[in-house]
C-alpha cells in the first residue's frame, strides 16, 4: 500500500510517499481501506522527535492518527464492526509504527465508530482527535454548564473550531483569541466575542472566565489567573513541564491547571457524529490535498496558520 512516512526523525523534509506492507488486523482490531485522514500537530510533534521515548526508535513511521473509510476485513476476536460499514475514528498511540496517512490502517474495533451520515470521508476524518480532544476538556476536565464564561485561545486550528461550538452547546458564553484573519471564522462558529490577540489581551481589562482552553499552548496557569473566576480553571492540550508542575500544585484548591490527555473512545465519537447530524456541529476543512501532496499538507500545518482540519483524499 502507499503511505507518508519517515525513516528518521527530523524536518518535512524526511516524509516521503512509498509503499509499505498492507497491516493485518490481530484478533481485535479492524482492517479499514482509508478514504480520508486528517493531520494533527501531534503528528509533527511524534516526527520531529519531541516524544521519542514514548514513540521510540522503529522504523519506519507512518505519518496520522485520524483517519475515515470502509471495514474491509475483521480479525478474529472482534464483531463490533462489519465489512462494508462506513468508520471513523483515531490512533492511539505515539509509536506511529502504524499510521493513517495511508490506503490502510489496522485498528482496535473498540475505537472506532460508525461515521456521521450527513458527512463525506474528509469531513468525518477531520473529527476524530480535535472533535474528542475539545468534548473531553469541556465536558470533563471544565465540566461546562450553561452561562460559563469560557475563553478559547487559539481558536482557529482544528481543536479550537470544534471547542468553540461544543462550548455553546453546553450552553456557554464563549469568548475567542485568534489572529485578525480568523474573527469572521470564530464569530460564524457561534463564539459570542471573537478578539484579536495581536491587539487585545483577553486575560486584563476586567474579562473573567471559569474555563481558559489553551489550545495553542503558548500560556500558563500564572499568565491567566488574574481572569479566572473562583473555581475556574485554566486547560492546555499541549504537555510541558510546566503544565505538569502546575497540575501537580493545584490537585487541591483553585483555580486549576490541567492538561487534557484525550482517550480514543467510541462513546465520544458516537456523541461527535450525533452533534454533526443534529446540525450542531461541523467540521471546518482548511483544505483537502491528495496522498500525492501530503507532504505539502504537513508542511502548511506547521506554519500554525491553518483554519481549521487539514485532510489528505487517500484515492
Amino acid at each position: 500500500m502507499r503511505a507518508l512516512t519517515y525513516d528518521r526523525y527530523g524536518p518535512s523534509d524526511v516524509l516521503v510517499v512509498r509503499k509499505v506492507a498492507t497491516p493485518r488486523p490481530d484478533p481485535r482490531e479492524v482492517l479499514v481501506r482509508v478514504r480520508a485522514a486528517a493531520l494533527n500537530p501531534k503528528d509533527i510533534f511524534i516526527r520531529k522527535g519531541r516524544f521519542r521515548l514514548l514513540s521510540g526508535r522503529q522504523f519506519p513511521k507512518i505519518v496520522g492518527l485520524d483517519f475515515a473509510g470502509e471495514v474491509v476485513e475483521l480479525g478474529q476476536g472482534t464483531r463490533a464492526h462489519a465489512p462494508g460499514e462506513r468508520v471513523f475514528g483515531f490512533l492511539n498511540h505515539w509509536s506511529a509504527i502504524r499510521g493513517t496517512v495511508a490506503e490502510y490502517v489496522a485498528a482496535p474495533g473498540r475505537q472506532l465508530a460508525a461515521m456521521p451520515r450527513s458527512s463525506s470521508f474528509e469531513e468525518a476524518a477531520a473529527i476524530p482527535l480535535a472533535g474528542s480532544t475539545a468534548l473531553q476538556a469541556l465536558r470533563d476536565l471544565a465540566r461546562v454548564r450553561p452561562g460559563d464564561r469560557v475563553c478559547i485561545h487559539g481558536a482557529s486550528g482544528g481543536v479550537g473550531t470544534f471547542a468553540v461550538q461544543i462550548a455553546k452547546i453546553f450552553g456557554a458564553h464563549v469568548t475567542t483569541t485568534s489572529g485578525a484573519a480568523s474573527r469572521t471564522l470564530c464569530l460564524d462558529l457561534g463564539a459570542d466575542e471573537a478578539l484579536d490577540y495581536t491587539a487585545t489581551d483577553a486575560f486584563s481589562g476586567g474579562r473573567v472566565f471559569r474555563v481558559v482552553l489553551d489550545v495553542f499552548g503558548n500560556l500558563s496557569l500564572s499568565r491567566v489567573r488574574q481572569a479566572l473566576a473562583s473555581g475556574g480553571v485554566y486547560i492546555t492540550t499541549v504537555p510541558s513541564p510546566r503544565i505538569l508542575v502546575d497540575t501537580a500544585m493545584t490537585l487541591v484548591g483553585s483555580p486549576r491547571a490541567r492538561l487534557v490527555v484525550v482517550r480514543s473512545r467510541t462513546a465520544d465519537l458516537v456523541s461527535l457524529a450525533r452533534f454533526i447530524e443534529d446540525g450542531r456541529l461541523r467540521p471546518h476543512l482548511d483544505r483537502v490535498v491528495p496522498l500525492a501532496n501530503a507532504a505539502e499538507a504537513v508542511r502548511h500545518l506547521e506554519t500554525w496558520h491553518a483554519h481549521g482540519k487539514v485532510v489528505v483524499r487517500i484515492e
